[in-house]
């Protein structure tokens, strides 16, 4: 094979792939419509049953006359025999032969049209029977696809929310995880502090009761407590007592 008749075979493909999609696509659409055309034909032939139905009663009106002619001829002939008249009996009976030709014929055409108009009404039983089966599988079909697309709206509606939460929760968990990082590099910062100034030093002075702090409630009562004479002006607490003094001779005014 060419590559040009396989390409050509590739377009007549591609070309069939694409119909046999729009027709998937508008299944219910063509159903429709095909429903409708089924529903014309039938209507169509319901009118060309009329007309039949019509010709036969036609034709039947004609063999009644016919039949009531040949009644009236038989008598004539009767009549004329009884009469001796032959030639008159043999006229008429020329005349009843064409009546009977002619009514065998309408017998046979009403034959014919009552045969066609059977046929017709089983048809027509029968086209309506699938129809009205078509219409009620159409029905089923599109309440189906009315719940199925439903069904994929909620489906879709309830996926987006999930994934809505999920990204708000990673969020959020994102947002945490840089808090406490945070956290930790401002309690890395103050340790950090503290060991290189002179805060964890002063801390340590302290606790080993070498520095006493003046603003110290307990020192400032037991200062009240005790006479001034009766202070001892040695060790750490001491040099507290004489930077307070130091400072109250510097800013006392009325000395």
């Amino acid at each position: 094979m060419s590559i040009l008749a396989k390409i050509f075979t590739l377009f007549r493909g591609t070309a069939n792939e694409a119909g046999q999609a729009v027709v998937d696509k508008n299944a219910i659409r063509i159903l429709d419509q095909e429903l409708r055309d089924s529903t014309s034909e039938l209507a169509k032939s319901k009118q060309e049953l009329t007309k039949v139905m019509a010709q036969r009663q036609l034709a039947a009106n004609r063999g009644s006359a016919l039949l009531d002619k040949r009644r009236e001829y038989e008598g004539y002939v009767q009549g004329a025999l009884a009469k001796g008249d032959e030639g008159l009996a043999r006229e008429v009976a020329t005349k009843l032969s064409d009546v009977e030709r002619d009514l065998q014929a309408e017998a046979e055409n009403v034959q014919s049209l009552d045969s066609s108009i059977g046929s017709l009404k089983t048809a027509i039983r029968s086209t309506e029977t699938q129809l009205t089966r078509l219409k009620q599988q159409i029905d089923t079909v599109k309440a189906t696809e009315a719940v199925q697309r439903a069904q994929s709206a909620v489906s879709a509606r309830h996926s987006g929310a999930n994934s809505k939460i999920g990204t708000a929760l990673d969020s959020l968990e994102r947002i945490k995880q840089r808090q406490e990082e945070q956290g930790a590099r401002f309690e890395a910062a103050h340790q950090l502090e503290q060991e290189t100034g002179d805060g964890d030093l002063k801390s340590r002075l302290a606790q080993a009761g070498l520095v006493h702090d003046a603003s110290n409630v307990d020192g400032i009562l037991e200062r009240f407590r005790k006479p001034q004479d009766a202070i001892v002006l040695d060790g750490p607490a001491s040099a507290d007592a004489q930077k307070l003094l130091a400072a109250e001779s510097l800013f006392d005014k009325r000395k």
